[in-house]
């Protein structure tokens, strides 16, 4: 018996709740459907679905498998689809996620758009700023910010990002400009309390110096302008919260000053209401990814939306617009 056929007339059985019912959309004998069940369970070993007069029971194995085939059949579809007459169609769905600050501001507004372009496809938006295990919950791309740890996930860049210091013109027009990263300890600082990639503190590049650089928290002056490093400092202030938009809120309001992401802030810096400061000792830029687990044929689906992605990622002016509205 045709394995393909025996899992399409699984998810079928399993997805309409009777055999009957999957007997009649396919065309044939309720009986045939019995028999195909029956041997797939035989040949797998295991029960899939509980069958009773009343009704139909998919067991703990059959839930997770049922799973396992509509991804495997929408995939193949998808694979059939790419090379048809008439060129690339996506259908399935999708499960993406994004950290939640990043996720409402620059992803969330492009998910209709990318499905007024692929109707056939339906999308899950998961916004966390967990680290999502993609293979075990059984996600199809992530998006994420920063540097990304060693994994047998495969990553694909999509734009640059910086982290910067800003601070609104009326606030620094109070309380002066600092001229180096060690000034900050004389300056009000909005303190991200509760991010694992600030655990370290706002990260400068500064001219290297010997062992000891660092004392009391404050960054020492000394080595030759051409040997650079990146160093960590954690200043002080009279405010922090664990929410990065309620910094930047307070950032805007003049209440201090701020170490948040271009990806956050260009659209405030092109229009003149926040003012970066200590740029010459930034940090270098990490990146924005499109993360997704190794496969050995990506779904077309998850293909097209990574391309969609780097499409709006990769415009300079995307950024400087700040966020986009949903349609």
């Amino acid at each position: 018996m045709d394995k393909l056929k025996q899992l399409e007339s699984f998810v079928s059985v399993a997805t309409r709740g009777s055999l009957t019912a999957a007997a009649k959309a396919e065309g044939v004998a309720p009986a045939i459907m019995g028999r195909r069940l029956d041997g797939l369970e035989e040949r797998l070993g295991v029960k899939l679905l509980v069958r009773t007069t009343r009704r139909l029971t998919l067991t703990h194995e059959g839930s997770a498998f049922l799973e396992d085939c509509q991804r495997l059949l929408a995939d193949l579809a998808n694979a059939e689809a790419s090379v048809s007459a008439g060129g690339v169609k996506a259908s399935g769905h999708l499960r993406v996620t994004a950290p939640a600050g990043f996720g409402r501001r620059h992803v969330a507004p492009l998910v209709p758009r990318f499905r007024e372009q692929h109707q056939d496809v339906t999308i899950s938006l998961n916004l966390s700023d967990r680290v999502v295990d993609l293979t075990g919950e059984g996600y199809d791309c992530a998006v994420r910010v920063g540097d990304l740890p060693d994994s047998s996930l495969v990553s694909v860049r999509m734009a640059d990002n910086r982290r910067l210091c800003v601070a609104t013109p009326q606030f620094l027009a109070r309380h002066g400009t600092p001229q180096h990263p060690a000034d900050l300890a004389r300056f009000p600082c909005l303190m991200l309390s509760s991010e694992a990639s600030q655990v370290r503190g706002w990260a400068f590049r500064v001219p290297r110096t010997a062992p000891g650089r660092i004392h009391e928290g404050v960054l020492a002056d000394a080595g030759p302008p051409s040997a650079l490093e990146v160093v960590h400092f954690r200043p002080a202030g009279p405010l922090d919260c664990s929410d990065g938009q309620v910094l930047h809120d307070w950032c805007l309001r003049g209440w201090g000053i701020a170490w948040r992401s271009t990806w956050e802030v260009e659209a405030d810096l092109q229009a003149g209401r926040l003012v970066e400061v200590l740029a010459d000792y930034a940090a270098p830029p990490n990146g924005i990814y499109a993360v997704f687990p190794q496969r050995k044929h990506l779904p077309v689906r998850v293909r097209l939306w990574i391309d969609f992605l780097k499409q709006h990622f990769g415009r300079p002016d995307f950024w400087r617009e700040g966020a986009p509205s949903i349609p």
